[in-house]
Parts: C-alpha cells; structure tokens; sequence
C-alpha cells in the first residue's frame, strides 16, 4: 500500500491515493474543485521503498482536488473570576477543507 506523511496547517497527516481527509483552512482564494499541491511530503512509503525526509523529502509533491469547505461546531470559551463581576463569554468555528488526495 503506497502512502504519504504530509504537514499542513501545523499538523501531519498519513495520506494514500483517493482518500479523502480534512485539513485545517489554508490561506489563499480556494473554491470547490480546486486543485492543491502539498510540497511538504515528511515521509513517502511506496513500491520503491521508503523514503524519509530530512525534514522533508526533496522533489515530492503530493496533488489533491478541493471537495469541501466547512466549519466545525462551536466552541464556547467562557472566562469568570468570582467576586469580580468579571464574565467574558465568546464562541468560535474553526474552518476546514475537505479534499481528495490524487497521485502521491
């Protein structure tokens, strides 16, 4: 089975042809159907055999089609000290992309 470890937003993630995953919103003008190049490829595990990076293997790009944008639940961040009349209350969704990884 031929995968990929690759970094986006902050996090890795194990990625193989025609799967569908959801990364973190990237920065820059994406719509749906969009084609998204990762060029930061840790790791490739193939027929050839593996090849790690150091941090990054050189040369290797992994291509995916933008699917989605989305935005999880919210998350509700409450601060309060007691005695103080002190409340803050504020929500936030953190935007996503899901996309289908292509050729490795």
């Amino acid at each position: 089975m031929e995968f990929a470890v690759i970094k986006t937003g902050g996090k890795q993630y194990k990625v193989a042809s025609g799967e569908s995953i959801k990364i973190e919103k990237m920065i820059g003008d994406f719509k749906v159907g969009d084609k998204i190049v990762f060029d930061q490829v840790m790791l490739i595990e193939g027929a050839k055999g593996t090849q790690v990076g150091t941090p990054t293997v050189a040369g290797a790009k992994i291509e995916a089609t933008l699917e989605e944008i989305g935005r999880n639940k919210t998350v509700t961040v409450i601060k309060y000290k007691q005695k103080s009349r002190y409340f803050k209350k504020n929500g936030h969704r953190q935007p996503w992309f899901k996309v289908r990884i292509g050729s490795i």
